[in-house]
């Protein structure tokens, strides 16, 4: 498939940037693949849309919710899932963008070979680099990845934020956000740069438009100085005065942290903002307590800022829950808080199962909101840190 290969990736270069599903179809026809679908997974990662084909002329498939259908196992799974037809082997492979899943390309063979599979789960890398390339001049993956419609601060909090996951030998990062349509003040980064991951969970008060102004400030303070090597208590403190300069009595909550991938050392600040979960061997350990400074826009009140750093040494294997106060603090039935111990519990019955960080994050956020009836009261995050070892 290399001179088809070439010659797509040269395509790319003229054709329209919505023509990716085109694109993955003509090359699985070499394959002798028929039926070709490419699925995104919408914003609140529980269906997976269909994109259209359109060289094709065929009805647009529907689309495949992520709980109870075997494309939905392929991407949960991030695995090759197959299903014997009449005219052959239906294959789902999982749509990876770098180290994220991001959907699935479903497809037919005539017969599934190990070299036909490899090839088949290709396409799915290709398919996501492409999209990743070509989301950047249209609209229209974004589009189809919605259900329904976004809210303009959720709008502009996804503009802001990086993939929802990243992988390498040494480290994980796996995040969600919710509810996803309407998410107001809540976003987070991260950036692995050498041996330093860096990551920023951050809450802003309210739960509107300008409670994503105030994240949106936030976030791009935070950026700012980690790109010029700033200390961590350094872009702490600067985050803070430029919330108070800018948003007069508002504020938001978070964390940073920095993890070294090559010896496990985690250091973080906290302003005012629940404490983070330390997972090994499949459970809770303990919360990672560190006296919290005030929340950004309220710490220094015109004075210097006194930030506290705490340090803690990680075991290969071990990981970090960062969450925001919507997850503890959502509602059971009866009134009655979600909480940390609940929070603790669910991470018990997925953290030692054999499942991506990725996976694992999806699974708490959707029993916390299954708890609320579908309909959270605040904005809740999730960011999942594995540290798998020093590297080689």
């Amino acid at each position: 498939m290399s001179l088809e290969l070439g010659a797509a990736l040269r395509a790319t270069q003229t054709t329209d940037p919505a023509a990716v599903p085109d694109i993955i179809g003509r090359l699985a026809s070499t394959l002798g693949a028929t039926d070709v679908v490419v699925y995104l997974i919408d914003f609140g990662q529980t269906s997976l849309e269909p994109i259209p084909d359109r060289s094709s002329h065929a009805e647009l498939p529907r689309s495949e919710d992520v709980a109870t259908t075997m494309a939905g196992r392929a991407f949960a799974g991030r695995c090759t899932v197959m299903a014997p037809q009449p005219d052959g082997v239906r294959v789902w492979v999982p749509v990876i963008e770098g180290s994220d899943r991001t959907g699935v390309v479903a497809l037919t063979v005539p017969d599934a070979p190990p070299a036909i599979i490899e090839a088949c789960e290709e396409l799915g890398i290709l398919c996501g680099l492409l999209i990743a390339a070509r989301a950047r001049t249209t609209d229209l993956y974004n589009l189809y990845r919605r259900r329904r419609a976004l809210s303009l601060p959720a709008s502009m909090q996804w503009d802001l934020l990086p993939p929802l996951g990243l992988d390498t030998a040494n480290v994980s990062v796996a995040c969600v956000l919710e509810p996803a349509y309407e998410v107001g003040g809540d976003c987070f980064d991260y950036a692995l740069n050498n041996a330093t991951l860096d990551l920023a969970l951050i809450d802003a008060m309210g739960h509107d438009l300008t409670a994503a102004l105030i994240a949106s400030l936030a976030l791009g303070s935070y950026r700012h100085d980690r790109r010029e090597s700033r200390a961590l208590d350094y872009i702490h403190a600067s985050l803070d005065d430029v919330v108070a300069k800018q948003f007069p009595g508002a504020h938001a909550t978070g964390q940073l942290a920095c993890v070294d991938v090559d010896n496990g050392t985690l250091t973080w600040t906290s302003a005012g903002h629940p404490p983070s979960l330390l997972i090994r061997a499949g459970r809770v350990v303990g919360a990672l307590e560190l006296a919290p400074t005030l929340p950004w826009g309220m710490g220094a009140m015109g004075g210097d800022l006194s930030v506290g750093v705490g340090t803690e040494t990680l075991e290969p294997g071990d990981s970090v829950l960062f969450h925001t106060d919507g997850v503890t603090e959502a509602r059971v039935p009866g009134g009655e808080r979600f909480g940390a111990d609940r929070l603790a519990d669910l991470i018990g019955q997925y953290a030692d199962e054999p499942i991506e960080p990725k996976e694992l994050v999806r699974r708490i956020v959707s029993a916390v909101v299954a708890c609320q009836k579908e309909r959270l009261a605040d904005d809740a995050t999730l960011m999942l840190v594995r540290w798998n070892g020093s590297p080689s």
